[in-house]
């Protein structure tokens, strides 16, 4: 995979934590404690150091609670912090952490704790307040107190003009934060505004500008050069077309040379080099051709431009542990970012810098080289203390002074494993303590063979289930499946809505033979796990793509399976004639202008047919050409070839899978106009094509019905009205046509019986509260008592 973007920074806050999902090869596990005695026995008897340990997936080492990029690296840095704000087992936020909350769940009360207590107040004249107010008593893990000036130094790195990391507190409505943002851009954007021919070297020096556009030269300009050459040699375009070549990548196609392509990229991705890198062609990564110092420190380092704010004017210190954060309006997920991960300022930033009455918040505005120093060794107040990353191991020694409890387990390590067979078999061998295999219905058996047929669990392994943040879906590309080149017409819309309806009919039988009871099937595009997704009892509830172009039921509940495929199948002829097709005894012989007899699916099933949705696929396959229509299964070996092929707009229909967050904003996935956005992502669906959101680069969707609803669910705390305007969202999209639901999975993890003391494990894991959000009770068999 080519990038992995987190989905919120809240995640950290929330403790969701769960381990990854990748292959990499198999190192030796580092054991960080003292040496034990032999017992003599093939497995070491566990004592008081011995480590628990983790089978995980490969890291990236940008374990920064500020620029950490994927879900693996996130869990290493959330082990050595703590969020200003957690959240309960429905995702829920405490408002009351210093004297708890008791809150019940299946049926147990739980009580949860929190370093802060948050008061809303939504005031006449449309503002919001947020009061924080701190524990008196937290310290850092190398024992120096937290305070608020560590919450706001926080916040002033999140929400500095060069910061340029995943989160986007600076997007929030918060008072005074566009005045103190203004003025100031990054030396990359100066030296690009000022030209080549610049000769005015107060900001910077003429050999900088001079290495710029050296390196423009020598390395954008060949990366632009090979998305043209990737463009001509797919047969996309004639050798030489730079702006066809621009058009079809997603960009604005009026780029007439190279040089004219490659300014239009570094704009687009307001000149982050690492950002750019997402559009590969057939050159090499910009990180391999250009100066380091230009490729890091030039997109990054500010550059005084015009007048700012000395200060956030909604960011207002009240107390040594206390503070206040205005807010311009309401905005339901603006709590999501406030709960920012409290680093240390001493540690991250420079304390002697740090004046709050004189405007100075750890660090020089523009300037946040002290807090990119510390990326790949964080510190903090959580509940680990990170030791060393060294042959595919994480070390974590336990931090004695953790505010809820110093964790019974001295050590973790979290431990790089080869392949998803490793994972179980090292929970079975004594290698690993806890994973997370991939479930399907042979690895559910294989557990079970472990157990000697007990089922999930047993003697030697634990298996906790829970529903995946996210949903698998096929989804469709309005700009390329389309009649007369207008996507948004009731015939492009009809075209769809026949492949939706016989590759959603096919769901039940693919996703029961792939998962089993580990997953089920879905009718809306939204995660099963979320508040705002439709329930069968829910007024206007349908299965998906179940109506026929007439308006009618598809099926009958009397139906057998054979009956709904042919009904199915009817039903989408009907689609395609509404569409233009020509129809003849049964099948269609003619396309309508810009459509097609012939469409190609993408799916990522390694070559052999290894994904959840590739069933339907071949089953569809098979239907539609009985109507005359030739769907194509390209199934790919490279998972990041279909996300370039996504982000060049070139794919017609495509199987992958999306990350939800713990809100259900659908601001990034489907309102129409999001470019610097972003988008969630859970691993599979990446934020490009021009850095624009999932409805712009993927889908293509552009309905002004839509945007609106999804803003006036923004400008809500109402959960019940918020639902009722997701669920007129999500009947939008499904009315486009553009994404099939599949398939609600679920997460596994597992656990070994014989090593790990279940009654210490966090009890009642769900989506929001993982394993590892009480790890400081968790303890191997041999460290009790």
């Amino acid at each position: 995979m080519k990038k992995l973007i987190a989905l919120l920074l809240a995640l950290a806050m929330i403790a969701c934590l769960f381990v990854g999902c990748k292959e990499t090869e198999e190192p030796s596990v580092t054991d960080n404690s003292a040496p034990t005695e032999s017992t003599g026995s093939e497995e070491p008897t566990p004592s008081a150091d011995t480590p628990l340990v983790v089978g995980y997936s490969p890291f990236s080492s940008k374990f920064s609670p500020f620029f950490s990029e994927t879900a693996y690296d996130q869990d290493v840095y959330a082990m050595t912090q703590i969020g200003l704000l957690t959240s309960d087992r429905t995702g829920a936020i405490i408002l009351n952490g210093i004297e708890g909350e008791t809150i019940e769940y299946n049926g147990t009360p739980y009580t949860y704790y929190g370093p802060a207590d948050l008061t809303i107040t939504e005031n006449a004249d449309g503002t919001v307040y947020y009061d924080f107010v701190l524990r008196d008593d937290i310290t850092f893990s190398d024992g120096e107190p937290l305070t608020i000036d560590d919450v706001i130094f926080s916040m002033y790195v999140l929400c500095d003009p060069t910061y340029d990391g995943n989160s986007t507190l600076y997007a929030q409505p918060i008072l005074g934060m566009e005045e103190y943002r203004a003025g100031m851009t990054t030396l990359a954007k100066a030296l690009v505004a000022a030209g080549r021919e610049n000769t005015d070297f107060t900001n910077w020096t003429e050999e900088q500008q001079t290495k710029f556009w050296d390196n423009i030269d020598k390395a954008l300009v060949p990366f632009a050069q090979g998305i043209v050459d990737y463009c001509v040699e797919g047969g996309y375009n004639e050798e030489g077309d730079v702006a066809g070549a621009s058009a079809n990548w997603g960009f604005s196609g009026t780029s007439e040379t190279v040089e004219d392509f490659a300014m239009e990229i570094g704009e687009t991705y307001g000149w982050s080099f690492s950002a750019m890198e997402a559009e590969v062609g057939l050159s090499d990564a910009l990180a391999d051709m250009m100066d380091a110092d230009v490729y890091n420190d030039y997109p990054t380092m500010g550059i005084k431009n015009g007048e700012s704010a000395p200060n956030i004017a909604g960011i207002q210190k009240t107390g040594d542990y206390s503070m206040r954060v205005v807010l311009t309006k309401v905005d339901a997920v603006a709590i999501y970012q406030l709960g920012v991960t409290i680093a240390p300022m001493h540690y991250y930033g420079d304390a002697s810098l740090y004046d709050y009455d004189n405007n100075s918040f750890g660090f020089p505005k523009g300037d946040l080289s002290s807090v990119r120093a510390k990326t790949t060794q964080p510190m903090g107040a959580g509940p680990y203390k990170f030791i060393k990353f060294e042959n595919g191991v994480v070390n974590f020694e336990a931090n004695d002074s953790y505010y809820l409890g110093a964790p019974k387990t001295k050590y973790v390590n979290f431990f790089e494993t080869l392949s998803e067979d490793d994972k179980l078999n090292g929970v079975v061998t004594g290698t690993i303590d806890i994973t997370d295999p991939s479930m399907s219905v042979d690895v559910a058996k294989a557990i079970s063979d472990k157990n000697g047929g007990a089922g999930l669990v047993g003697d030697v392994i634990t298996t906790d289930l829970v529903n995946n943040l996210g949903y698998g879906y096929i989804g469709m590309n309005a700009n390329v499946m389309n009649v007369g080149g207008d996507g948004s017409s009731e015939a492009s819309k009809n075209l769809r809505k026949a492949f939706g309806t016989i590759l959603s009919v096919y769901r039940d039988v693919a996703i029961d033979s792939y998962y089993g009871e580990l997953a089920s099937v879905i009718n809306y595009p939204i995660s099963d796990t979320s508040w705002a997704a439709p329930r069968p009892a829910d007024d206007g509830y349908k299965l998906a793509f179940s109506t026929a172009v007439d308006g009618s039921d598809i099926y009958t509940s009397d139906m057998t399976t054979e009956e709904k495929y042919a009904a199915a199948s009817a039903a989408a002829l009907d689609y395609l004639e509404a569409a233009g097709y020509t129809v003849t005894d049964g099948k269609v012989t003619a396309a309508p202008e810009g459509a097609s007899l012939e469409y190609e699916l993408w799916i990522p099933a390694d070559g052999t047919g290894d994904h959840p949705s590739f069933m339907i696929c071949t089953l569809a396959r098979d239907a539609f050409a009985e109507l005359g229509i030739n769907l194509i299964i390209k199934d790919l070996t490279n998972s990041s070839d279909l996300w370039d092929a996504l982000e060049a707009g070139e794919v017609a229909m495509w199987a992958a899978a999306w990350g939800a967050t713990v809100d259900p904003d659908m601001y990034q996935i489907y309102y129409s106009d999001v470019a610097n956005a972003g988008t969630a992502s859970e691993g599979q669906n990446q934020a490009g094509g021009a850095n624009q959101g999932g409805s712009n680069y993927m889908y293509c969707i552009a309905d002004a019905e839509l945007d609106q609803l999804i803003m006036d669910a923004r400008a809500s705390t109402d959960q019940t009205y918020r639902k009722a305007m997701y669920k007129a969202c999500l009947d939008i999209v499904i009315d486009w046509a553009v994404e099939i639901p599949v398939y609600q999975r679920q997460n596994a993890i597992i656990f070994s019986s014989e090593r790990v003391d279940m009654s210490t494990v966090t009890p009642d894991i769900t989506t929001f509260y993982g394993w590892m959000a009480e790890i400081e009770k968790l303890e191997l068999i041999a460290n009790q008592g």
